[in-house]
C-alpha cells in the first residue's frame, strides 16, 4: 500500500504525500489554483456545469498510446489522477527560438475572435485541445458536443465553432506527439512502481484498490465508506455542501471494472466504464442507449462518470435507468461471497435505494441484443437540450406481429420516487393494434399510474402531460 500519488505535470513526475496542505478530497482545481504557474484554470460553478475548470488528462491505454480526455477539474479528487498526465492551458504554448508559439487551438481562437472577457476561455481551449487530439476534421455536431460543457456569457459560440473547425485539421499533430515517448516512459515508470493506495490523514481515509478482489474485500470490511468511480455526483458533497467524507473507496483504478465484452446474445459493460466510452460503442449497436448518453451531461462529465455510478445512485431522474429497463438489462452484484444477477426492473427499490447490499459492488451490466424487429426509443424533456437534468424521461421498447403488439415496455423517470414501468398500460396494449385509439387509452392509464411532484423544474400537471405525450410521440414515429 502507498500513501503517495504520482502524476505527470509540466513534463515531469510530480508526487504528493498528503502531509502538507492537501487532503485526499482536495480537487484538482484547487490544487492547480494553489500553484503560481497554473492560474488559467478557473472556478465558475464547482459542480461541473460551466467548464471554466476544464483540464485534459492523458492516460496510457492498453494499446500503448496516450489517450486524451477533457475533465472538469472541480469534480476530480487528487488521488484520481494517480498515474496519469495532467495538462493545463499553460502547457499548450511553446518557446521556440526565444519566441512564444501558441498551440493551433489557441492560434485559431485568437484569429477567430473567440474570446472576450477571457474567464471561460482557458476551459474552452482545453476542450478544443481534447477534440484536436482525438478527432480530425470534426463535424459541426461533433464540435458542438465537445463544447456542450463550456458555458460562455460573452461571445456567443459562432467564432468558437469556427476556431475549432479551422484548428482540427492537422490529425492531432503538435508538440505532444514529439514528447509522447518521454511522457509514456514517465507513466510507465509510475505504473511499474504503483501499488494500491491507502491514504490516512487525521480525519480521512482514502482507499484506491487496483484489483476487483481487493475492492470486494475492502467493501466487506468498510461497508459504511463512500463509493466513488467517476465522483461526478459525490464530489458535489465536497464542493457544494462542504462535507468531510471520512472514508472513501475509489474504484476508478480497477481495470476489471472497465472492460467491455460482446457475446452472441448480449453486450456486457463493466460498471467502471465511462459513459463517453459506452456512448461511442453504442452508436451502432444500441441506438437508444446512444440517444440517452448524447444528452447526458457534457463530454467532460461523461468522460468521468460511469454506468455503475449512475445506477448506484438510484436517482429517479438518472437518465440511464429507464433505458436499461426498456432493454431488459441485468445487473451483476458482487461481494466476497459471490455474484448474483438482478433484473433492472427489480433493482430500484425506493428513493435512492437499490437492491445492492452494503457489502456488494455493482461490477457489470448485461444488455441482451435486441431482436431485429424490436423498436427502442429514448426521450428526455428538460429546460435545456444539453447539460440539464431530466424533468421527465422515458424509454419505450416495442415488438409487433404485423400491427399487433406482442410486447411493450414503457419506463419513466422523473414521475415518481423511483424509475418505474407502467405495468397497467403495458398489459392493456399487449395483444392490441398499434393504433392511435389504443395509444390514447394507454395515455389515460399513464395518468392514473403516477402522482408526480411539483418542484423547481416543473409542476405535476406538466409532468403528467409530458409523460402521456411521449408515448404519443413514440407511436407517431413508429406507427
Amino acid at each position: 500500500m502507498s500513501e503517495t500519488i504520482s502524476f505527470v505535470l509540466d513534463g515531469k513526475i510530480q508526487s504528493l504525500d498528503f502531509t502538507g496542505p492537501y487532503t485526499p478530497t482536495t480537487t484538482v482545481l484547487n490544487f492547480l489554483r494553489s500553484s503560481p504557474v497554473h492560474k488559467g484554470v478557473k472556478e465558475g460553478c464547482a459542480e461541473g456545469d460551466c467548464g471554466a475548470c476544464t483540464v485534459v488528462i492523458g492516460e496510457l491505454g492498453e494499446d500503448g498510446k496516450i489517450h486524451y480526455h477533457a475533465w472538469d477539474s472541480c469534480l476530480v479528487f487528487l488521488p484520481m489522477i494517480h498515474g496519469k498526465q495532467l495538462i493545463t492551458v499553460e502547457n499548450l504554448k511553446q518557446q521556440l527560438a526565444g519566441k512564444e508559439v501558441l498551440h493551433p487551438v489557441q492560434e485559431t481562437m485568437v484569429h477567430s475572435n473567440g474570446s472576450q472577457c477571457g474567464y471561460c476561455t482557458p476551459g474552452i481551449v482545453m476542450s478544443l485541445f481534447a477534440l484536436y487530439k482525438t478527432t480530425n476534421r470534426p463535424s459541426k455536431a461533433c464540435i458542438e458536443d465537445a463544447l456542450t460543457g463550456n458555458l460562455c456569457r460573452c461571445t456567443g459560440y459562432k467564432p468558437i465553432l469556427e476556431a475549432a473547425a479551422k484548428a482540427c485539421v492537422l490529425e492531432g499533430k503538435d508538440q505532444f506527439n514529439k514528447e509522447e515517448e518521454v511522457i509514456k516512459a514517465m507513466l510507465q515508470e509510475i505504473k511499474s512502481k504503483s501499488t494500491s493506495l491507502s491514504i490516512n490523514t487525521s480525519n480521512q481515509r482514502y482507499h484506491q484498490p487496483k484489483t476487483k478482489a481487493e475492492a470486494l474485500e475492502l467493501r466487506k470490511q468498510k461497508q459504511e465508506s463512500v463509493l466513488i468511480s467517476g465522483a461526478t455526483d459525490v464530489a458535489l458533497r465536497v464542493t457544494k455542501k462542504h462535507e468531510l467524507l471520512a472514508e472513501i473507496i475509489d474504484l476508478s483504478h480497477v481495470q476489471e471494472f472497465a472492460q467491455q465484452e460482446t457475446t452472441a446474445d448480449a453486450f456486457y459493460f463493466g460498471a467502471g466504464m465511462s459513459l463517453e466510452s459506452i456512448k461511442l460503442f453504442s452508436e451502432k449497436t444500441l441506438p437508444a442507449l446512444n440517444e440517452t448518453l448524447t444528452v447526458f451531461g457534457s463530454r467532460q462529465i461523461r468522460s468521468l462518470a460511469t454506468l455503475g455510478g449512475n445506477l448506484g445512485s438510484g436517482s429517479p431522474i438518472g437518465d440511464t435507468l429507464p433505458t436499461l429497463m426498456a432493454y431488459d438489462a441485468e445487473i451483476t452484484l458482487e461481494s466476497t461471497a459471490g455474484a448474483r444477477q438482478v433484473n433492472m426492473n427489480q433493482f430500484v427499490l425506493g428513493y435512492r435505494k437499490t437492491e445492492r447490499r452494503p457489502d456488494e459492488l455493482i461490477t457489470r451490466i448485461r444488455i441482451p441484443k435486441p431482436a431485429a424487429d424490436t423498436l427502442i426509443r429514448f426521450y428526455k424533456v428538460s429546460k435545456r437540450k444539453d447539460l440539464d437534468i431530466s424533468t421527465v424521461s422515458a424509454c419505450f421498447s416495442l415488438k409487433r406481429s404485423g400491427q399487433i403488439i406482442t410486447e411493450i415496455r414503457m419506463a419513466y423517470g422523473g414521475m415518481a420516487a423511483v424509475t418505474k414501468r407502467v405495468a397497467e398500460a403495458e398489459a392493456f396494449l399487449t395483444g392490441k393494434k398499434w393504433e392511435r385509439e389504443n395509444v390514447a387509452e394507454a395515455m389515460l392509464l399513464i395518468e392514473k399510474a403516477f402522482t408526480p411532484l411539483s418542484d423547481a423544474r416543473s409542476g405535476a400537471t406538466f409532468r403528467t402531460a409530458a409523460a402521456k405525450n411521449l408515448l404519443l410521440k413514440f407511436w407517431s414515429e413508429t406507427q
